[in-house]
Parts: C-alpha cells; structure tokens; sequence
C-alpha cells in the first residue's frame, strides 16, 4: 500500500474509470483508439488490460516504464514522444506494431532499439522532431540515421524522412539518370564504349495495385467524422423538438378578443 501511495503521488496513474470516461466505452476489450495527451501520466496502471488497443497516443506525460504495453499484441500506432523512456524492451512483444514515435524521450544507445529488430510489421521510427525540437541523446551520434537503417532494413520512414519504398527507389531512379547523363553528355570526356542494351527502369509488377492495407488512422477518423454526424443528428432533432413545442405553446394561448371587461 505504501508503495502504491509513493507512485500515485509521483503522478497520475491510468485507472478502468478514466479510460471509460475517455472514450465512452464499458469495456476495456472494446477500446480500439485512444488519446491520453498530456494528462500528467506517470504510470500505466491497466491499460494492459486494452487488449484489442490498435491505435495509441500517450505524448505530452512523464511515463518511465512501459511494462503494461507488452500485453498489447493488436497495437500498430503508438506515439510516446515527450515522456521519460529510456527501455523499450516491453515493446518488442507488440508484434503488429507498425508506427513508433519515441522522439523527445531518453534513449542514449542503439543497443537500447535492438529489443525492437523482430518487430517486422515496422515502418515507421522517430526518434527525432525538429519541428517539436524533440530529440534523444542517440540523436546526438552524426550517423545514428545510417545505423538505424541497417539495424532496420524493413523502415520505410527514418524520423518522418522516408529512406525506402516507391518514393525513394523513384528518387534514386532519377538520381541515377541525372547521373548517366552527366556522363555521356556528349563532352571531350564522354565515353567511347558501345551502348548497352535496354533495361527496365523497374521491376516486374512494380505498377501493379497493392492489396488494400487497413489503417488505424483511417478509422480515427472515420470514428470522429461518425461522432460529430451523431452530434449534428442530435442537434436536429433537438431543434425540431423545441420548434414543435413552441408552436404548441402559441396554439394554446387564447384568443385576446375573447376576454370580456
């Protein structure tokens, strides 16, 4: 009990009332998006028991441990950007993780990222906002970018720059073009050698459509634009009520001629 009363003094604490209260729901199993930004949150509590959680907000707090996220196998957007993180070990369970923001935490080592190498649903890593000016000591390291990448072949998106995919093969394409035409210009140096054949620029079935991903972000928003219809509804409806009544009211008023002096 002592415990518990040092760590609810040391900060806010995540209880089954708020996050009821937070997203409307009755059911911690039936949460699915939820956004606790700068609330003052310092230590988990039960959003362990979140277990269908997919898209998760927590910035802006002063979280330490992460622990009650390894039970979160269904999470794929987390942003915990602004906190005071520095292991990320119990992440490297939430195997459908797909978006990870950490920038603005106290992540000192790539030794510290290693726990998250099987996450292979992994695209998108921040460790570093400058827009926010948020950054981790890692950041500090000049070629700390190069060896993130090693270390994740699969990243598409490095700090919101994107280092792999359609965008930047096109890029490298291009880069690669402007190269080989600087080359045979046509100079004194050009080269004499013979053309070779043709190649394609891309691989085979690169244009072809890829199958339709679902997104967690897609369905914040649907959810929001569903909300706000609802509320419009409601509005309506209460208009016409108040509108009805009122016309009740002026049909019952007698008639003024009626009155006898």
């Amino acid at each position: 009990e002592e415990e518990e009363e040092e760590e609810e003094e040391a900060g806010g604490r995540i209880t089954p009332q708020l996050l009821k209260a937070s997203t409307g729901e009755f059911a911690l199993e039936s949460i699915l998006l939820l956004r606790l930004r700068g609330r003052g949150i310092a230590h988990l509590g039960c959003l362990g028991d979140c277990a269908n959680l997919e898209w998760l907000d927590l910035s802006g707090n002063a979280i330490a441990q992460l622990g009650p996220l390894a039970a979160l196998k269904s999470l794929a957007v987390l942003n915990l950007s602004r906190n005071r993180v520095a292991s990320l070990e119990p992440l490297g369970s939430c195997h459908n993780l797909q978006s990870l923001n950490v920038a603005g935490n106290l992540v000192s080592s790539l030794q510290q990222l290693r726990c998250l190498t099987g996450l292979r649903r992994l695209e998108s890593l921040r460790l570093r906002d400058p827009l926010a000016r948020l950054a981790n000591p890692l950041c500090a390291a000049p070629a700390y970018r190069a060896a993130l990448a090693d270390m994740f072949p699969g990243l598409k998106a490095i700090d919101g720059e994107r280092v792999s995919g359609r965008g930047s093969e096109l890029y490298q394409l291009c880069r690669d073009l402007d190269s080989s035409l600087g080359r045979g210009g046509g100079g004194a140096g050009a080269s004499t050698e013979p053309p070779r054949a043709a190649q394609p620029w891309v691989e085979a079935g690169f244009w072809e459509p890829r199958p339709p991903r679902r997104s967690s972000i897609m369905e914040e928003a649907y959810k929001q634009f569903g909300e706000v219809l609802q509320e419009c509804r409601e509005l309506s409806r209460r208009a016409d009520d108040t509108i009805a009544q009122a016309e009740r009211a002026l049909g019952s008023r007698p008639d003024p001629n009626s009155y006898v002096f």
